[in-house]
Protein backbone atom coordinates (compact mmCIF):
# COMPACT_ATOMS: atom_id res chain seq x y z
CA UNK A 1 0.00 0.00 0.00
CA UNK A 2 3.15 2.13 -0.16
CA UNK A 3 2.62 4.67 -2.97
CA UNK A 4 5.50 7.02 -2.29
CA UNK A 5 9.12 6.40 -3.20
CA UNK A 6 11.74 6.21 -0.50
CA UNK A 7 13.54 9.11 -2.11
CA UNK A 8 10.46 11.35 -1.81
CA UNK A 9 9.88 10.31 1.80
CA UNK A 10 13.43 11.04 2.90
CA UNK A 11 13.32 14.44 1.24
CA UNK A 12 9.99 15.21 2.85
CA UNK A 13 11.18 14.42 6.36
CA UNK A 14 14.38 16.51 6.38
CA UNK A 15 12.81 19.20 8.52
CA UNK A 16 15.31 21.48 10.25
CA UNK A 17 15.50 24.97 11.70
CA UNK A 18 12.61 26.94 13.14
CA UNK A 19 10.39 26.58 10.08
CA UNK A 20 8.41 23.40 9.49
CA UNK A 21 7.36 21.75 6.30
CA UNK A 22 3.60 22.06 5.67
CA UNK A 23 2.30 20.35 2.58
CA UNK A 24 -1.14 20.84 1.10
CA UNK A 25 -1.95 17.42 -0.30
CA UNK A 26 -5.67 17.70 -1.00
CA UNK A 27 -8.46 20.18 -1.56
CA UNK A 28 -10.04 21.33 1.66
CA UNK A 29 -13.62 20.69 0.57
CA UNK A 30 -14.35 18.68 3.67
CA UNK A 31 -17.39 20.59 4.94
CA UNK A 32 -19.61 19.81 1.94
CA UNK A 33 -22.70 21.58 3.28
CA UNK A 34 -22.17 20.46 6.88
CA UNK A 35 -23.60 23.11 9.20
CA UNK A 36 -24.04 21.74 12.72
CA UNK A 37 -24.66 24.39 15.35
CA UNK A 38 -22.09 23.96 18.15
CA UNK A 39 -24.54 25.47 20.61
CA UNK A 40 -26.87 22.52 20.06
CA UNK A 41 -24.18 20.05 21.14
CA UNK A 42 -23.47 16.67 19.61
CA UNK A 43 -26.09 14.17 18.50
CA UNK A 44 -23.91 11.08 18.11
CA UNK A 45 -22.81 8.39 20.54
CA UNK A 46 -19.39 9.63 21.70
CA UNK A 47 -18.40 6.47 23.53
CA UNK A 48 -19.04 4.41 20.41
CA UNK A 49 -16.69 6.73 18.51
CA UNK A 50 -14.03 6.25 21.21
CA UNK A 51 -14.48 2.47 20.97
CA UNK A 52 -14.20 2.46 17.17
CA UNK A 53 -11.13 4.69 17.17
CA UNK A 54 -9.54 2.90 20.12
CA UNK A 55 -8.84 5.92 22.29
CA UNK A 56 -9.89 7.86 25.39
CA UNK A 57 -12.86 10.17 24.86
CA UNK A 58 -13.64 13.43 26.63
CA UNK A 59 -16.36 16.03 26.19
CA UNK A 60 -15.11 19.52 25.33
CA UNK A 61 -16.91 22.89 25.12
CA UNK A 62 -18.94 23.77 22.04
CA UNK A 63 -20.31 20.28 21.43
CA UNK A 64 -16.85 18.90 20.59
CA UNK A 65 -15.91 15.33 21.47
CA UNK A 66 -12.14 14.74 21.64
CA UNK A 67 -10.47 11.34 21.47
CA UNK A 68 -6.90 10.98 22.72
CA UNK A 69 -4.51 8.34 21.39
CA UNK A 70 -1.42 8.47 23.65
CA UNK A 71 1.91 7.36 22.21
CA UNK A 72 2.71 5.35 25.33
CA UNK A 73 4.81 3.10 23.13
CA UNK A 74 7.42 5.85 22.72
CA UNK A 75 10.00 7.35 25.09
CA UNK A 76 10.67 10.84 23.76
CA UNK A 77 13.33 13.18 25.12
CA UNK A 78 14.68 16.63 24.21
CA UNK A 79 18.16 17.66 25.35
CA UNK A 80 18.10 14.89 27.94
CA UNK A 81 14.70 15.89 29.35
CA UNK A 82 12.11 13.13 29.13
CA UNK A 83 8.80 14.34 27.71
CA UNK A 84 5.51 13.28 29.24
CA UNK A 85 3.46 11.55 26.48
CA UNK A 86 0.63 13.98 27.25
CA UNK A 87 2.76 16.55 25.41
CA UNK A 88 2.74 14.55 22.16
CA UNK A 89 -0.46 12.49 22.07
CA UNK A 90 -2.41 12.01 18.88
CA UNK A 91 -5.93 13.42 19.08
CA UNK A 92 -9.07 13.56 16.92
CA UNK A 93 -12.05 15.93 17.42
CA UNK A 94 -15.65 15.37 16.28
CA UNK A 95 -18.45 17.92 15.87
CA UNK A 96 -21.89 17.18 14.39
CA UNK A 97 -24.43 14.36 14.54
CA UNK A 98 -24.63 10.64 13.81
CA UNK A 99 -25.05 11.25 10.06
CA UNK A 100 -22.72 14.17 9.36
CA UNK A 101 -19.76 15.26 11.46
CA UNK A 102 -16.76 17.50 10.97
CA UNK A 103 -13.56 15.76 12.05
CA UNK A 104 -10.16 17.35 12.68
CA UNK A 105 -7.09 15.75 14.16
CA UNK A 106 -3.35 15.61 14.74
CA UNK A 107 -1.68 12.22 14.34
CA UNK A 108 1.76 11.81 15.93
CA UNK A 109 3.98 9.36 14.08
CA UNK A 110 7.59 8.31 13.87
CA UNK A 111 9.36 8.87 10.55
CA UNK A 112 9.14 5.26 9.44
CA UNK A 113 5.38 5.15 10.14
CA UNK A 114 4.43 8.09 7.89
CA UNK A 115 4.63 6.26 4.58
CA UNK A 116 2.52 3.39 5.93
CA UNK A 117 -0.24 5.44 7.57
CA UNK A 118 -0.67 8.28 5.06
CA UNK A 119 -1.80 6.26 2.00
CA UNK A 120 -4.44 4.52 4.11
CA UNK A 121 -5.83 7.89 5.18
CA UNK A 122 -6.01 9.19 1.61
CA UNK A 123 -7.64 6.03 0.29
CA UNK A 124 -10.45 6.44 2.84
CA UNK A 125 -11.23 10.10 2.07
CA UNK A 126 -9.39 11.48 5.10
CA UNK A 127 -7.92 14.78 3.88
CA UNK A 128 -4.32 15.50 4.85
CA UNK A 129 -3.80 19.22 5.43
CA UNK A 130 -0.28 19.42 6.84
CA UNK A 131 2.80 17.30 7.56
CA UNK A 132 5.54 18.72 9.76
CA UNK A 133 7.44 18.71 13.04
CA UNK A 134 6.35 20.30 16.31
CA UNK A 135 9.67 19.85 18.16
CA UNK A 136 13.35 20.20 17.31
CA UNK A 137 16.05 17.78 18.44
CA UNK A 138 13.69 15.21 19.93
CA UNK A 139 14.59 11.51 20.04
CA UNK A 140 13.03 9.63 18.34
CA UNK A 141 12.07 12.10 15.63
CA UNK A 142 8.31 12.77 15.49
CA UNK A 143 6.18 13.81 12.51
CA UNK A 144 2.68 15.28 12.88
CA UNK A 145 0.01 14.67 10.23
CA UNK A 146 -3.03 16.97 10.44
CA UNK A 147 -6.29 15.63 9.05
CA UNK A 148 -9.81 16.77 8.17
CA UNK A 149 -12.85 14.81 7.10
CA UNK A 150 -16.63 15.10 6.90
CA UNK A 151 -19.36 12.48 6.81
CA UNK A 152 -20.50 9.50 8.87
CA UNK A 153 -18.55 9.88 12.16
CA UNK A 154 -18.46 6.16 12.91
CA UNK A 155 -17.11 5.35 9.47
CA UNK A 156 -14.49 8.09 9.78
CA UNK A 157 -13.45 6.85 13.24
CA UNK A 158 -13.02 3.31 11.93
CA UNK A 159 -11.05 4.50 8.89
CA UNK A 160 -8.65 6.51 11.07
CA UNK A 161 -8.24 3.50 13.38
CA UNK A 162 -7.49 1.21 10.44
CA UNK A 163 -4.87 3.63 9.08
CA UNK A 164 -3.19 3.92 12.50
CA UNK A 165 -2.99 0.13 12.67
CA UNK A 166 0.22 0.61 10.66
CA UNK A 167 1.74 2.67 13.49
CA UNK A 168 2.90 1.62 16.95
CA UNK A 169 -0.04 3.28 18.73
CA UNK A 170 -1.43 1.09 21.50
CA UNK A 171 -5.18 1.29 21.08
CA UNK A 172 -7.39 1.59 24.17
CA UNK A 173 -4.37 2.50 26.29
CA UNK A 174 -5.03 4.29 29.56
CA UNK A 175 -3.25 7.41 30.83
CA UNK A 176 0.49 7.24 30.42
CA UNK A 177 2.38 5.19 32.97
CA UNK A 178 5.29 7.55 32.25
CA UNK A 179 3.45 10.54 33.70
CA UNK A 180 5.42 12.61 36.19
CA UNK A 181 3.29 13.96 39.02
CA UNK A 182 2.81 17.73 38.89
CA UNK A 183 3.36 18.17 42.64
CA UNK A 184 6.53 20.19 42.01
CA UNK A 185 4.69 22.74 39.86
CA UNK A 186 3.35 25.85 41.57
CA UNK A 187 0.21 26.08 39.45
CA UNK A 188 -1.17 28.97 41.49
CA UNK A 189 1.89 31.04 40.61
CA UNK A 190 1.56 30.08 36.94
CA UNK A 191 -2.11 31.10 37.00
CA UNK A 192 -1.29 34.41 38.66
CA UNK A 193 1.39 35.29 36.10
CA UNK A 194 -0.61 34.24 33.05
CA UNK A 195 -3.89 35.64 34.36
CA UNK A 196 -5.45 32.34 33.32
CA UNK A 197 -6.43 29.06 34.89
CA UNK A 198 -5.53 25.67 33.50
CA UNK A 199 -6.09 22.05 34.42
CA UNK A 200 -3.83 19.26 35.68
CA UNK A 201 -4.17 16.15 33.54
CA UNK A 202 -1.97 13.08 33.03
CA UNK A 203 0.99 14.59 34.85
CA UNK A 204 1.12 17.96 33.06
CA UNK A 205 -0.48 21.37 33.59
CA UNK A 206 -2.43 22.53 30.53
CA UNK A 207 -3.67 26.03 29.69
CA UNK A 208 -5.90 26.74 26.68
CA UNK A 209 -6.32 30.30 25.37
CA UNK A 210 -9.01 30.87 22.70
CA UNK A 211 -8.68 33.67 20.19
CA UNK A 212 -11.10 36.60 20.38
CA UNK A 213 -12.13 36.20 16.73
CA UNK A 214 -14.66 33.70 15.47
CA UNK A 215 -12.81 31.14 13.34
CA UNK A 216 -14.74 29.84 10.33
CA UNK A 217 -14.29 27.72 7.24
CA UNK A 218 -16.80 27.80 4.40
CA UNK A 219 -19.19 29.57 6.75
CA UNK A 220 -18.84 26.91 9.45
CA UNK A 221 -17.83 28.12 12.91
CA UNK A 222 -14.93 26.13 14.35
CA UNK A 223 -15.02 26.02 18.19
CA UNK A 224 -11.69 26.56 19.98
CA UNK A 225 -11.79 22.95 21.21
CA UNK A 226 -11.37 21.75 17.62
CA UNK A 227 -7.72 22.82 17.87
CA UNK A 228 -7.80 26.54 17.06
CA UNK A 229 -6.84 27.81 20.54
CA UNK A 230 -3.34 28.53 21.86
CA UNK A 231 -2.15 25.58 23.95
CA UNK A 232 0.44 25.84 26.74
CA UNK A 233 1.77 22.83 28.66
CA UNK A 234 4.01 22.81 31.74
CA UNK A 235 5.78 19.65 32.84
CA UNK A 236 8.01 19.26 35.91
CA UNK A 237 11.51 18.02 35.12
CA UNK A 238 12.83 18.04 38.71
CA UNK A 239 11.85 19.92 41.89
CA UNK A 240 13.52 23.11 40.62
CA UNK A 241 13.04 22.92 36.85
CA UNK A 242 10.08 22.79 34.49
CA UNK A 243 9.67 22.47 30.75
CA UNK A 244 7.05 24.17 28.64
CA UNK A 245 5.80 23.37 25.16
CA UNK A 246 2.73 24.03 23.05
CA UNK A 247 1.64 26.25 20.19
CA UNK A 248 0.40 29.79 19.68
CA UNK A 249 -2.45 30.28 17.20
CA UNK A 250 -1.65 33.55 15.44
CA UNK A 251 -2.58 36.01 12.74
CA UNK A 252 0.18 36.94 10.30
CA UNK A 253 0.93 40.29 11.93
CA UNK A 254 1.35 38.64 15.34
CA UNK A 255 3.95 36.05 14.31
CA UNK A 256 7.17 38.05 14.62
CA UNK A 257 6.20 40.01 17.76
CA UNK A 258 5.47 36.68 19.47
CA UNK A 259 8.75 35.19 18.23
CA UNK A 260 10.67 38.14 19.68
CA UNK A 261 8.88 37.88 23.05
CA UNK A 262 9.66 34.17 23.29
CA UNK A 263 13.29 34.63 22.26
CA UNK A 264 13.72 37.42 24.83
CA UNK A 265 12.54 34.94 27.47
CA UNK A 266 14.89 32.17 26.32
CA UNK A 267 12.02 30.08 24.94
CA UNK A 268 12.86 28.43 21.62
CA UNK A 269 10.59 28.60 18.57
CA UNK A 270 10.59 25.11 17.04
CA UNK A 271 8.12 25.34 14.16
CA UNK A 272 5.89 27.77 12.25
CA UNK A 273 3.26 26.47 9.83
CA UNK A 274 -0.38 25.88 8.97
CA UNK A 275 -2.60 23.15 10.41
CA UNK A 276 -5.61 23.70 8.14
CA UNK A 277 -6.01 25.07 4.63
CA UNK A 278 -8.94 27.46 4.13
CA UNK A 279 -9.84 28.85 7.55
CA UNK A 280 -10.78 32.50 8.05
CA UNK A 281 -9.01 34.46 9.30
CA UNK A 282 -5.82 32.80 8.13
CA UNK A 283 -4.04 31.19 11.09
CA UNK A 284 -0.42 30.30 11.74
CA UNK A 285 0.71 27.85 14.42
CA UNK A 286 3.93 28.68 16.23
CA UNK A 287 5.35 25.87 18.37
CA UNK A 288 7.78 26.42 21.23
CA UNK A 289 9.94 24.65 23.79
CA UNK A 290 11.66 26.00 26.88
CA UNK A 291 13.14 24.89 30.17
CA UNK A 292 13.92 26.64 33.44
CA UNK A 293 12.11 28.04 36.44
CA UNK A 294 8.36 27.84 35.90
CA UNK A 295 7.79 31.46 36.94
CA UNK A 296 10.33 32.71 34.38
CA UNK A 297 8.75 30.55 31.67
CA UNK A 298 5.28 31.81 32.59
CA UNK A 299 6.43 35.44 32.38
CA UNK A 300 7.88 34.86 28.92
CA UNK A 301 4.69 33.18 27.74
CA UNK A 302 2.58 35.99 29.22
CA UNK A 303 4.61 38.59 27.31
CA UNK A 304 4.00 36.61 24.10
CA UNK A 305 0.27 36.23 24.82
CA UNK A 306 0.02 39.98 25.24
CA UNK A 307 1.03 40.34 21.59
CA UNK A 308 -2.04 38.37 20.48
CA UNK A 309 -5.75 39.04 20.20
CA UNK A 310 -6.61 36.30 22.68
CA UNK A 311 -9.57 36.19 25.03
CA UNK A 312 -8.58 37.57 28.42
Amino acid sequence: MNRFSKEFLFGLLLITGATALAINLSLFNFFGGLRPDPAEGQNFDPQELARLLGGQGEQRPGGVFKILLPRNDLNVSIQGAKLNPAAYSSHVEFLGDDKEAMVMGDLVLTQNEVNEVMPNLSENNIDITAIHNHFLGETPRLVQIHIHAAGDPQKIAKNIHDALFYSGIRFNAGPSSQAIGPNSLNTQEINSILGLKGITKDGVYQVSVPRAETITDNGQTIPPAMGVATSIIFQPIDPNTAATTGDFVLLANEVNPVIKSLEDAGIYVTALHNHTLTEQPRLFYLHFWGGGKEADLARGLKAALDKTNSLK
